[in-house]
């Protein structure tokens, strides 16, 4: 069998692929969320991820790959695009998303052998908020449920920045609730037409910090 050598953002180095069942090779990509067609950053995503997709195919065999690519559904973006274009949330995703399939298709990517909706695992999503509660690494503030980043001692580690480099509130809105100005939203209340669904928390959705984790 032919060996694979991949990057290792943890350790900086290229090491030899070993998969813990090379019956059941997995993988996983964080796909669009679609409010918008895709751009050039998108397809480029996807064509690589379709490469080691096919690169995987061939040395595991087709029937031993289970790629899964998630399509996000449910997200601020969206619902902003909705009220620019005057249009129902649906009409958004729907137009989008067949948009999305139709660029892969013609950028010749093979299909995922799964393509989870962010919208159908939200029960997912509210058992690893509870358990990180439960762990302590999440807090729930006004209605909002938020990681706690020093609460993790190994956040940063794959982009190599330790806690005291990175720069607060960089890329996260600093809300007075938060305990620490880097700690970021895992469930959000919604309100008026905003699409919701019932939790521990009150009725809300989620952030996308938590989409890609559950599904």
């Amino acid at each position: 069998m032919t060996d694979l050598y991949l990057y290792n953002s943890l350790t900086r180095q290229k090491e030899k692929f070993v998969p813990y069942d090379k019956n059941r090779v997995t993988l996983y990509a964080c796909g669009p969320t679609v409010y918008n067609y895709i751009h050039v950053g998108n397809a480029r995503m996807i064509s690589v991820f379709d490469t080691v997709f096919r690169l995987l195919r061939h040395i595991y065999g087709a029937d031993n790959v289970v790629y899964a690519r998630n399509i996000t559904d449910v997200d601020d973006k969206i619902i902003q695009a909705a009220k620019d274009e005057n249009v129902s949330i649906d009409t958004i995703t729907q137009k989008y998303t067949k948009g999305l399939l139709e660029d892969i298709t013609a950028i010749n990517t093979l299909e995922p052998t799964f393509q989870p909706l962010a919208t159908a695992y939200i029960p997912h999503m509210i058992a690893m908020i509870k358990k990180l509660i439960e762990q302590n690494h999440a807090y729930e503030a006004e209605n909002h449920v938020l990681f706690h980043v020093p609460s993790y001692a190994d956040y940063g580690r794959l982009s190599g920045r330790n806690r005291d480099e990175q720069i607060a509130g960089a890329r996260v809105e600093v809300a007075p609730y938060k305990k620490d100005p880097a700690d970021f939203v895992l469930w959000k209340p919604s309100v008026g037409d905003q699409p919701g669904w019932d939790s521990p928390w009150g009725f809300g959705r989620p952030g996308w910090h938590i989409e890609c984790s559950a599904m």
